[in-house]
């Protein structure tokens, strides 16, 4: 059975810094793309981040470009999001899932197992 722990979030002053991570359990870790989505009060849960199987490639949503990087360590079997310069409008559930399409998928379909979720809430 497949479990994904997201853990990090928090509350933090616009302008400051959050890593987030997702421990996964249950497969092989590195067999299998990871990402991250969030979920602001009131929208739709939005796409953020993806990392490759061997995280040679990555791909972030435009909304969070040049502020937010993820990783992942297979030997750890954890995937990273290091948020930097955080906004207001950054506040959301955080949430991890994983895939077993090839290369950085974008689209909630692709994915095949979800954390729970992880606040984050930036003040202003």
């Amino acid at each position: 059975q497949v479990q994904l722990a997201e853990s990090g979030g928090g509350l933090v002053q616009a302008g400051g810094s959050l890593r987030l991570s997702c421990a996964a359990s249950g497969r092989t870790f590195s067999r299998y793309a990871m990402g991250w989505f969030r979920r602001a009060p009131g929208k739709e849960r939005e796409f953020v981040a993806a990392i490759s199987r061997n995280g040679g490639s990555t791909y972030s949503g435009d909304s969070v470009e040049g502020r937010f990087t993820i990783t992942r360590d297979n030997v750890k079997n954890t995937a990273y999001l290091q948020m930097n310069s955080l906004k207001p409008e950054d506040t959301a559930v955080y949430y991890c899932a994983m895939s077993s399409v090839v290369g950085t998928p974008t689209t909630q379909g692709a994915y095949s197992y979800w954390g729970q979720g992880t606040q984050v809430t930036v003040s202003s």
